[in-house]
């Protein structure tokens, strides 16, 4: 990143997909047999075949809910894998997407006597993985629910219009970026203020739910089963009376969040000029290499800023250790990473959360070399 040649990229900015969590692997023998026939139609994209291997599965006496989140969610998580190990081009990997999402139309079926009660289903405010959304909608679906599955990047705003008009009994809010936790604090409050709890998921929120609890979400589960299995076991508690961020955050009371979100953009075009001046073969670098450049340390000040918004210098290592990974795999070494950090300090000189944060990315890399 950074200082990629443009031969050694292979379109890193698409490097989030692995972050996204659908489902377990396979449970077992007959579940991974399925995942695997299904691996092959979707890594040849050819959909009719992956419908077909879907179909036979459930034909063949296998639960739709474990052909659901078995097999499909299992075959997409490797399709995570496969892009982070430079095994899947991003155009492979969309397609493949596109065919797991179609796929889940095969499973659904409607559902026999009276709803159990009716929920809502949607990704935070520029959360765009709508897959593991999906999944659990689907899996609520199965399981008898009245569900309204309202798909990608939903604002706050209509959320909360949609919620107010249909009067839900939760919401279940999925993002998979920790960059978008800001944006998911503004809808959970949003909804616990209309009198609706909120259940949360996705990795987003940290694989031990820490987020969640930070953020004040009513519930939070790891997967859709989970989820489902919560949601079924009794009513969630009710929310909390309507509260600010800073209730939850009080550190958000330094303004260092506010104040690295609200210069994001100077602090991409400053970082890019230091990095010309330390790297004279940068200045080479055509307008397409230059705006991919700045995408990336847009990419490093956005994590920064989330970890600042939640105080945890893990949302930033993980970021910066799992992306070191991801550019190994395209034979781009972790030391293309640090300089940026070095950049960014100099201009945060004055924030000591921050400077904290930077230091202990810098630490985190220095393990991955």
């Amino acid at each position: 990143m950074t200082i990629i040649p443009a031969q050694g990229r292979d379109d890193v900015r698409g490097r989030h997909h692995i972050g996204v969590r659908l489902a377990s692997p396979p449970c077992d023998e007959r579940s991974e047999e399925w995942a695997d026939k299904l691996w092959s139609a979707v890594r040849t994209a050819d959909e009719y075949a992956a419908v077909a291997v879907v179909t036979d599965a459930v034909a063949a006496g296998m639960e739709p809910e474990r052909v659901l989140l078995e097999v499909i969610g299992a075959v997409q998580h490797k399709v995570g894998i496969e892009w982070a190990a430079n095994r899947m081009s991003v155009a492979e990997e969309h397609s493949a997407t596109a065919i797991n999402d179609r796929v889940i139309a095969v499973l659904t079926a409607p559902g026999g006597g009276p709803p159990r009660g009716r929920l809502t289903v949607a990704c935070v405010d520029k959360e765009w993985h709508a897959l593991p959304a999906r999944l659990l909608a689907e899996t609520l679906r199965l399981r008898g629910w009245q569900v309204d599955y309202l798909g990608a990047q939903v604002p706050t705003a209509h959320l909360i219009s949609h919620v107010h008009r249909t009067g839900p009994a939760a919401v279940c809010l999925s993002a998979a970026l920790s960059v978008r936790l800001p944006l998911a604090h503004a809808a959970i409050s949003a909804c616990q203020a209309a009198g609706v709890p909120v259940m949360v998921g996705g990795l987003a929120f940290g694989a031990d739910g820490r987020y969640a609890r930070l953020l004040g979400a009513d519930a939070w589960e790891p997967d859709a089963r989970a989820a489902a299995d919560r949601l079924a076991s009794a009513p969630l508690p009710p929310p909390r009376p309507p509260h600010q961020a800073i209730d939850d955050l009080p550190h958000l009371g330094d303004q260092e969040y506010t104040m690295v979100t609200q210069s994001a953009r100077s602090l991409v075009s400053g970082t890019l000029e230091g990095l010309e001046q330390r790297f004279p073969a940068m200045r080479d670098y055509d307008d397409a290499q230059r705006e991919r450049t700045a995408e990336d340390i847009a990419h490093i000040v956005d994590f920064l800023a989330a970890a600042l918004y939640v105080n945890d210098a893990d949302c930033f290592t993980g970021f910066l250790a799992w992306t070191a990974e991801v550019l190994a795999a395209r034979g781009v070494p972790a030391r293309s990473l640090p300089p940026c950090l070095d950049l960014l300090e100099e201009r945060l000189k004055d924030f000591p959360r921050s400077r904290r944060l930077l230091d202990a990315g810098r630490t985190a890399l220095a393990s991955c070399s």
